[in-house]
């Protein structure tokens, strides 16, 4: 079994790759930015092993301050996984790299597949986008995963955020006008782990992938959802509309993704939202 590098390793999404690789026997290291900067070639070649997989989960996550600072996060989202996806091609590694819905405009009236036209609507998809270009171009066997709407529940997220004002508020106003995808990122970090290891038996061709949890959902929604799941009244959850709850950054107003590529490839899907949401917060429960 090939060894396993995760860079963000620290972050939510990070963090749950390595707790699984770890309970599954997987050879496996993280590091975060104090350990590998991505956008130093120096750090990299000194960290990736030949033969080896590295699942990017590195990024600059901001997305509103991300408008009036393009140049750092382009530094982190675009330059870091160039520079990445450059060292593994001059070792023979593997590059798995996490992107996001927002490289699409959210002008859509059905579930973006693999191949659909981008058009990022903000600076932080901009970046993400130049990532994924900066990668393949520099790594074609390379694997693009775009996923959307990652949560843990227990950090800054919105799931956690809906935790809070659960117990802090009487009731809420969540924008009910943009349509994703809710994903727990355990799901994908065991949708990335199941993609890094089949490099070493049955190798899925490089190129874009979606991998998000099944079905569609409002920011109202998913709300809802949380606050029926912690079993408080959902009806303490009022709509609004984005207009209302105008951000620095525009957000695509419909970016479900198509999860047919990621099936086609024999990748096992993520199973539907609702189930996700209620596993995480199950674990949640258990954890105090």
């Amino acid at each position: 079994m090939r060894n396993v590098l995760v860079t963000g390793a620290h972050g939510q999404l990070g963090r749950h790759v390595i707790d699984l690789a770890t309970s599954s026997g997987i050879p496996i290291r993280g590091a975060g930015s104090a350990e590998i900067d991505i956008t130093d070639d120096a750090s990299v070649v000194g960290a990736v092993a030949p033969g080896s997989v590295v699942i990017n989960c590195a990024a600059y996550t901001a997305v509103d301050a991300a408008e009036t600072d393009e140049e750092a996060a382009t530094a982190v989202n675009g330059h870091g996984p160039e520079v990445l996806a450059r060292v593994c091609a001059d070792v023979g590694a593997t590059l798995i790299h996490v992107s996001t819905d927002y490289v699409f405009a959210g002008d859509a009236t059905q579930p973006y597949p693999v191949d659909a036209p981008t058009g990022p609507c903000s600076a932080y998809g901009r970046t993400k986008l130049l990532g994924e270009q900066a990668v393949l171009a520099a790594l074609p066997s390379a694997h693009i995963v775009r996923t959307a709407w990652v949560y843990t529940g227990d950090g800054n997220d919105f799931v956690a955020t809906m935790r809070r004002l659960e117990r802090d508020r009487d009731t809420v106003r969540v924008v009910d006008d943009q349509v994703g995808c809710p994903t727990y990122a355990r799901d994908l970090a065991a949708g990335l782990l199941e993609l890094a290891t089949r490099a070493d038996f049955d190798p899925v061709p490089g190129g874009i992938l979606h991998a998000t949890n099944a079905g569609e959902a409002t920011w109202y929604d998913l709300a809802r959802a949380v606050f029926d799941g912690v079993g408080a009244d959902p009806e303490r959850v009022h709509p609004c509309t984005s207009d209302e709850f105008v951000r620095p950054a525009p957000r695509p107003a419909y970016s479900v993704l198509d999860g047919q590529a990621w099936s086609a490839a024999g990748l096992t899907p993520l199973r539907p939202w609702r189930e996700a949401l209620s596993a995480a917060l199950a674990a949640l429960d258990a954890s105090g």
